[in-house]
Formats: structure tokens, C-alpha cells, sequence
């Protein structure tokens, strides 16, 4: 089968189906690059990424990266920003919440990667949705808020009929009034 001969990329063999991956959108064909040392090219790129959920957000709209791949010695520099929306919940009062992130990035896509610090060249493709989900993933807020996130307090929506009234918040939190500690 095609997918199971070798291909050589510098100091190593890596099998076709590494190399020759159906082409994504967040995967970029570099060759250009990797033939004039020094050289330069902005990339902008807008594409959805399956996946990216923490513990309370997650994102589902198309990521916008807006970069700049740079020819070093030692490989590829990727430099620039990535942006996206993300949709939680709050964890106090349960409304929606949604906030920006524009997160920079700065990261080496070399040869012989080493791991947690580098990602991997495939022949003359860099992909980027691994760089994507680190740096996005690490960004999302682990429990959202009203007040962590710059939204109006929790039961601001509340208009109590009297003084002596309890706060009537969301119904999904009626059964846990009920109970008596």
C-alpha cells in the first residue's frame, strides 16, 4: 500500500500517511519556506476545530488565526495570534456566558521535535490544530461567572415581589430550594 513506504525528512523516516494527510485547513504546505532561509509569509487562516471543550466552555465557532511563518535554522517559526468565542455556563447562576480570547503564540515546528516544546515538520507541511488546542485549551476559564467574566452579577435579573421574599432564580435549581439543611 501506498500509505506504508517511507518517506525521508532529514534526519528521519516517516510513513506516507504522516506526510500526505488529507489536507485540512490548518494544515500548510511550508516547501516554500524551507527552500530560502530567512524567508517570511503571513498566513490567515479561519477554521472550525472539533473539540474544544474544558471542564465549563467550549468553542464552536471557527478559530481565526492571524500569522507569520519565518524560515530559521532550525526550522519553522509560527508567530502571531489566534482568536476565538467561547460558550459557558455560568457555574453560580447558570445563564449563558460568552467572552473573546486572542491568544499569541510563538512556536517552533522543527525536524526531530522534542516533545512539550516543539512541534513536528511533516516533510513540508506544518499543522496547526495542535498548536491551536494548546494554546486555546489553556486559556478557557476553568469555572465562568458573571463576575469573573465582566457580566452583570448573578440575580441581578431577580425582582422580588416584597421585601420578605426569596430570590426566585433559575428553575433548574428549584428542586435543591426544597431541600432543609
Amino acid at each position: 500500500m501506498p500509505d506504508r513506504f517511507p518517506v525521508a525528512t532529514g534526519a528521519r523516516v516517516l510513513p506516507t500517511a504522516l506526510c500526505y494527510e488529507a489536507m485540512s485547513d490548518l494544515r500548510i504546505d511550508v516547501a516554500d519556506l524551507l527552500t530560502h532561509p530567512g524567508a517570511r509569509r503571513p498566513v490567515h487562516r479561519e477554521a472550525a476545530v472539533d473539540g474544544l471543550t474544558a471542564s465549563a466552555a467550549q468553542i464552536r465557532e471557527p478559530v481565526v488565526l492571524d500569522l507569520i511563518l519565518e524560515r530559521v535554522p532550525d526550522g519553522v517559526v509560527v508567530r502571531g495570534s489566534i482568536r476565538a468565542r467561547w460558550e459557558a455556563d455560568c457555574g453560580v447562576c447558570l445563564r449563558e456566558l460568552t467572552g473573546e480570547l486572542d491568544v499569541a503564540v510563538s512556536e517552533l515546528y522543527e525536524d526531530l521535535p522534542v516533545e512539550g516544546e516543539t512541534y513536528p515538520l511533516l516533510g513540508h507541511h506544518i499543522d496547526l490544530e495542535q498548536l491551536v488546542r494548546d494554546a486555546l485549551l489553556l486559556e478557557l476559564p476553568l469555572a465562568p461567572s458573571c463576575t469573573s467574566t465582566g457580566a452583570p452579577p448573578c440575580h441581578a435579573e431577580s425582582t422580588p415581589d416584597d421585601a420578605d421574599s426569596a430570590w426566585q432564580g433559575d428553575p433548574r435549581w428549584a428542586a435543591l430550594s426544597e431541600l432543609e439543611l
